[in-house]
């Protein structure tokens, strides 16, 4: 653990003191875990997939009895998925003196964040931020329990060239690290495979008149649009695409898999096509899950559900098997050893990326159900 951390923990544990011995054994008998993410802000709903997944599994662990005698508290910060913000966050979970983190939830807010926890010591898991970037600087403290727009970019691309077989396709994205990140990886894979794109540029996120990008679509002559960002931007762009008669099919991340597209797009979002982890609340093997996620009346078919239920519980493991809450200890047991967890069995390369994850291409309706296109 950096000195930094272990100063502040120090503080803590002086602070607990002074209040009294009662004081002290709450805090000896609780592992606090930062739950960073968007309460606020135009992607709220995904906050809300990753707190409730997150959630669901502290209550679970502490009705089994816990992590090696402690129980589990989950601590809500919202960063409004804005990088500022995140980066305040951050500074926030360091003075409170709390050692885990599952966050953040944009990779444009999750990068700063996991500065900061790497210099401090913190250890961190997202269950959300896509972007290899977060993984490629060699740091020790951060993992994620969901896979790279590296391998997602090529599933979606690849299923376009081999079975949209387009003439020419737009790619567009919002200008930010997830959006712009996610759209480069599939415009070069059209690239590779001599599929042209005429338009390849960024909207801003908080648009709301795409008459201009849609007349420059419909000049272009596309027969496809990809779509790198979020489902606010995309589901007004479906939406005026159909008002105005841009008869074109789209394909997004799993950033535009929110049932709100449905609500702002209404018909247009019929025959989106939308790359997302594995529906794991369909696997048998999570109904127990499923129908604790329905007692509380929380929808568990959002993306990141799974993915932070599974983020909380190797923390747990981890912790369990370094018999500490060093978190040096419990980053090296995370990368030694597999994790079976409602998501698969989970082991964790050098980066701190998962061996192994799948995306599935759905087809999206209008009803905002959808219909897994591949395995």
């Amino acid at each position: 653990m950096k000195m930094a951390h272990k100063k502040a923990l120090s503080r803590m544990i002086a602070a607990a003191a002074l209040a009294g011995a009662s004081t002290c054994a709450v805090a000896a008998d609780t592992i606090k875990i930062a739950l960073a993410g968007p309460v606020t802000g135009p992607v709220a709903q995904y906050g809300d997939m990753q707190f409730i997944g997150a959630k669901m599994a502290i209550e679970q662990i502490n009705q089994a009895g816990g992590v090696n005698g402690a129980q589990l508290e989950g601590v809500v910060f919202d960063d409004a998925c804005d990088p500022k913000q995140a980066v305040a966050v951050a500074n926030r979970i360091v003075n409170e003196g709390i050692s885990f983190v599952v966050g953040h939830l944009c990779s444009s807010s999750t990068q700063p964040a996991s500065d900061i926890y790497e210099e401090e010591g913190i250890l961190m898991i997202t269950a959300a931020s896509t972007s290899p970037d977060i993984t490629d600087r060699g740091y020790q403290m951060v993992f994620r329990t969901i896979g790279l727009d590296s391998l997602q970019g090529p599933t979606a691309g690849n299923f376009i060239v081999e079975q949209i077989k387009p003439q020419k396709v737009a790619v567009i994205h919002d200008k930010q690290q997830y959006g712009e990140g996610i759209a480069t990886a599939v415009r070069d894979v059209l690239l590779a495979n001599d599929v042209e794109v005429p338009v390849f540029e960024g909207i801003t996120a908080g648009d709301k008149d795409f008459s201009a990008l849609i007349a420059k679509l419909r000049q272009a002559g596309v027969d496809f649009v990809y779509y790198g960002g979020y489902h606010p931007e995309l589901g007004l762009i479906l939406r005026q695409a159909g008002e105005q008669g841009l008869d074109v099919r789209f394909m997004g991340p799993e950033g535009v898999g929110n049932t709100d597209i449905s609500a702002i797009a209404g018909e247009s979002s019929e025959g989106l096509l939308v790359t997302l982890p594995k529906a794991f609340d369909q696997d048998p093997k999570n109904a127990h899950l499923v129908e604790a996620f329905k007692a509380k009346n929380e929808d568990p078919s959002g993306p990141f559900v799974f993915p932070a239920y599974a983020a909380v519980q190797v923390i747990a493991d981890g912790i369990k098997i370094a018999d500490s809450t060093d978190t040096e200890a419990v980053a090296e047991a995370l990368r030694s050893n597999s994790f079976e967890t409602p998501t698969g069995t989970l082991s964790f390369d050098e980066k701190g990326d998962l061996k192994n994850f799948n995306f599935v291409v759905y087809e999206w309706h209008a009803d905002a159900s959808k219909t897994a296109l591949t395995e």
